[in-house]
Formats: C-alpha cells, sequence, structure tokens
C-alpha cells in the first residue's frame, strides 16, 4: 500500500507539471488565436470582446488559476475553432486511438513474445542472422517512411486497403460498438495498425529474446533438461514465462507511449483520432482543444508508468522490498 500511494503522489505531481507547462507553452506560442475565426474586417472591439468570451483578456495568474481549478472539476473549456466543449470533441476520437494502439500492441507483442523465444532457442542459426536485422530496421525506420511504403505498395498499387479514414464515406452506425465492430472499420485500421505494430514489434521481440538467453543456462532449466522435458516444452512451459517479467512492463509503459506517439501514423493515414486532432488543434492555436488532448495523453502515459511499476512489485517481490527499504 505504501508503494501504491507513493507512485500516486508522484504521478499527481507529474500531472501537474504537465498540466503548468502545457498552459505556459501555448501562451508563448506565436500567433492570436482570435485570427482564425474573425475576418480582417472586424473591428478591435469585436476582438477584444471575442478575447473576453473566452476569458484571454484576464491576467495569466488568473487564466491559470482558472485552467487548474477547471481541470481538477473534469472541465476543459470549449474549442475556439470547433465551437464545442474540448471533452464530447476528445471523447469522439478516442475510441479511433484506442483501437489503433491496442490492436497495434497486441498484434506487435503476441508475435514478438513468441519469435523472441523461438530465436532464443535458434540462437547462432540462418534464421536468428536474418530476423535481428529485420527486427532493427523496423524499429529504427521512421514511422511515416513506413505507413507510406505500405500505402504506396497495399492501397495504391494493389487496391487491398482503402488510403485513409476510419470509415466510408456516407456509412452510417446504429451505436458507436457498431461502427468500431463493422467490418469496413476493421478494414481501414488494418494499414495504420499494420505500420504501428511493425514499428513496436522489435522491442517485445529483443528484449524476450535477451531475458530468454539469460534465464536458459540458470539451474533450474538444466534440472529439466536432466528430468528428459522436451525442448518446447522447457523453451515455453518453464524459461519463457519466467522470461515475461520485462516483456509485461514493457506492455504497460508501450501502451502509455504509443497514445502520444499515434499522432505520425494518424497524419499519415488521416485517421480521425487523438494525434491528429492535436495536430490541428495546435496549427490552429486553440488553446483549449489543445491542452485537454495534451492533459488526456499525458495522463494515460502517466497511469501506464503508475501501472508498470505496481505490477512489477506485484510479479517481482524483491521491487516491493526495496522499496519499503
Amino acid at each position: 500500500m505504501r508503494l501504491v500511494l507513493n507512485r500516486l503522489g508522484h504521478s499527481l505531481f507529474v500531472l501537474w507539471a504537465v498540466a503548468s507547462l502545457t498552459f505556459i507553452a501555448f501562451r508563448l506560442m506565436p500567433g492570436d488565436p482570435t485570427l482564425n475565426f474573425l475576418s480582417e474586417s472586424f473591428s478591435e472591439e469585436m476582438r477584444q470582446s471575442m478575447l473576453r468570451a473566452f476569458g484571454l483578456d484576464r491576467p495569466l495568474w488568473e487564466q491559470y488559476g482558472l485552467y487548474l481549478l477547471n481541470l481538477v472539476r473534469g472541465e476543459m473549456g470549449v474549442s475556439f475553432l470547433q465551437k464545442r466543449p474540448v471533452l464530447d470533441l476528445l471523447l469522439e476520437a478516442l475510441p479511433n486511438t484506442v483501437a489503433l494502439t491496442v490492436t497495434a500492441l497486441l498484434v506487435a507483442y503476441a508475435v514478438g513474445v513468441v519469435a523472441g523465444a523461438f530465436l532464443a532457442f535458434a540462437r547462432g542459426t540462418l534464421i536468428e542472422g536474418i530476423a535481428i536485422p529485420l527486427a532493427l530496421a523496423t524499429r529504427a525506420a521512421p514511422e511515416f517512411w513506413l505507413g507510406m511504403i505500405l500505402l504506396a505498395w497495399l492501397a495504391f498499387h494493389l487496391g487491398l486497403f482503402p488510403s485513409e479514414g476510419a470509415t466510408s464515406a456516407g456509412m452510417e452506425f446504429t451505436s458507436e460498438w457498431a461502427r468500431l465492430t463493422s467490418a469496413d472499420f476493421l478494414h481501414h485500421l488494418v494499414l495504420p495498425a499494420l505500420t504501428l505494430a511493425l514499428y513496436l514489434l522489435g522491442l517485445p521481440l529483443l528484449l524476450m529474446r535477451a531475458t530468454m538467453l539469460e534465464i536458459l543456462n540458470d539451474e533450474f532449466i538444466v534440472m529439466a533438461r536432466m528430468k528428459g522435458l522436451s525442448r518446447w516444452a522447457i523453451v515455453m512451459r518453464h524459461a519463457a514465462r519466467n522470461a515475461l517479467l520485462p516483456v509485461v512492463t514493457a506492455f504497460a509503459l508501450g501502451l502509455g507511449a504509443s497514445f502520444g506517439g499515434n499522432v505520425v501514423i494518424e497524419t499519415v493515414f488521416s485517421w480521425p483520432g487523438l494525434g491528429r486532432l492535436l495536430v490541428g488543434a495546435v496549427q490552429g492555436s486553440d488553446y483549449p482543444l489543445a491542452q485537454g488532448a495534451f492533459m488526456l495523453l499525458a495522463t494515460v502515459l502517466i497511469l501506464m508508468n503508475t501501472l508498470a511499476d505496481i505490477l512489477y512489485a506485484v510479479l517481482d517481490p524483491r521491487v516491493s522490498a526495496g522499496a519499503r527499504r
């Protein structure tokens, strides 16, 4: 319990720091947000009236206090450009980002864990010599480059998948769940999810392989060999289970990081998620929407980091013992 409270206290402090830095950063950016929805023919009085309507005429310290107070209340204001509550806009984009991130992570870690365990068992073979450079190449390649290659090949050349959007034009659905589980949505999801999965695949694969190589030399593995167990049983039932601890931790961290790292992929594929919404808000100096998107992404990332710390302590008692000391 002490470890959990300690991590939660750290998380609250980091959230306050992120909120403060986000508030300051957008106020220091050049440009006037009123220029995006006021024409040149509008008078200075009309501009000042618009600033008062959004509270931008108040002193900076007062804006900061109201901003923190509204965050505590769960209120993120109204978008300057879309004239809609920020929370509604974020909740509309969130399911698309969740679907993209979770799908890509599940594919990457499922394939990476199995492939990493196999490569550890096949150390020194030709298969390992080909697979390791490929995994490093996909990890080092920029996300937008991978996306462009898949777009050019699978979408434009072969025409197997749509090149943009989350649904086809004119499609109507009875509910959000019906949209997320429709064949049309899943068809649009394949390319961006495949791009993100290829980019994420290298970490679980290499991490699982490295951990497996250490565990295969442990005494309980030697004992399993002496008992005459099959190679498959030794690798999957004994070694792989003990090698999953760092992979599980990396999955929790990767889930949080991927929410904030999908900006490039969502832009390349015109995917209507949080990343694309954030880019449009920053370009349009839409302070409330940009701040809300940043805070939502930061909250997910911090919660996943906290969950990883707690999960590590649960899976490995030595971590919690070290925290108590």
